[in-house]
């Protein structure tokens, strides 16, 4: 198996789940990106600061140096399209993102529901403002978080067989 998949999205989306119940489903291997982070980023989040690109760019490149392993599913936030790409070249070979689409209001109720992730709730308009939506030239695909997580597994593993 040759796929490679980032689920990507804000704070709140669901990447962690979808990406878990895509990867069992498609019997593919999950790693979640935020156990890749170094602690600096961890702690820097955790105080309310929002990461800057200098602080996103060694976590990307160990994100697409993961995603060298064939039939692997990161949860990552790839927010930009600059971060996709730079996740892809440190890949070396094609990466399907998994675009979690949702409204602030439905993602700002699913963050201060979350007890001791490091990320604070107070970020997640930071996080939107920088939020580039996946372009019609990248492979992706999207999926609106207001479905059910079974039905938006359904939705990304529909793709695969088509």
């Amino acid at each position: 198996m040759s796929a490679r998949y980032v689920v990507m999205g804000v704070s709140g989306c669901g990447k962690s789940l979808i990406g878990e119940m895509f990867a069992r489903a498609a019997g593919l291997a999950f790693i979640d990106g935020d156990a890749l982070h170094p602690k600096a980023n961890v702690d820097k989040m955790a105080s309310g600061r929002p990461l800057d690109d200098d602080d996103r760019a060694p976590w990307l490149d160990k994100v697409g140096e993961r995603l060298t392993i064939p039939g692997t599913v990161i949860a990552c936030s790839a927010l930009k399209r600059v971060y996709r790409d730079r996740i892809r070249a440190a890949a070396g070979h094609p990466v399907t993102v998994l675009y979690l689409r949702g409204k602030r209001e439905t993602l700002w109720e699913r963050v201060n529901s979350r007890p001791g992730h490091f990320m604070p709730p107070a970020l997640l308009d930071s996080q939107l403002a920088t939020l580039e939506e996946p372009e019609a030239d990248e492979d992706s695909l999207v999926a609106d978080i207001e479905l059910t997580p079974d039905a938006i597994v359904e939705i990304f593993l529909g793709s695969r067989r088509a």
